[in-house]
C-alpha cells in the first residue's frame, strides 16, 4: 500500500473574493496568499523535488516553509515562488504538512 504525503495549504483568507493578479512585486508589508501547490502531494519516501507555490503578493525575499522549516526558495514572480524540498522532509508519511510563505523583513507574512 502506498502512503501519500498530502501538503496542507496554509492560507488565511482576509476579504475573500476576486483580486487582480499582481504583475510587479508587492510593496513591503503586503500579505502573501497561497492559491495552489504544484505538485499538491508526493509519495512518502520520494526523492527531493521542487515545489511550486502559486499565489499572490510574493516579494523577492519570499521564503517558503515546509512543515515549519525554511526551504531554499527561488523567487520567480509576484505570483510564483519555488522551493527545494529535500528527501528527508518526505521520508515518512504525514497526512498533512503545512506549507507557508512569508515576506521576511516586512510585516507581510502567512
Amino acid at each position: 500500500m502506498k502512503l501519500l504525503l498530502v501538503m496542507l495549504l496554509a492560507a488565511t483568507g482576509v476579504g475573500c473574493g476576486y483580486s487582480k493578479p499582481a504583475t510587479t512585486p508587492p510593496s513591503p508589508g503586503t500579505m502573501p496568499a497561497i492559491a495552489a501547490l504544484v505538485p499538491p502531494s508526493t509519495a512518502a519516501g520520494s526523492s527531493s523535488f521542487t515545489l511550486e507555490v502559486d499565489g499572490s503578493n510574493f516579494n523577492s525575499n519570499a521564503s517558503v516553509k515546509f512543515n515549519g522549516t525554511a526551504m531554499t526558495t527561488t523567487f520567480v514572480s509576484a505570483t510564483v515562488v519555488k522551493a527545494t524540498i529535500p528527501a528527508s522532509a518526505v521520508a515518512t508519511a504525514n497526512p498533512a504538512v503545512p506549507v507557508t510563505v512569508t515576506n521576511p523583513g516586512t510585516a507581510g507574512g502567512l
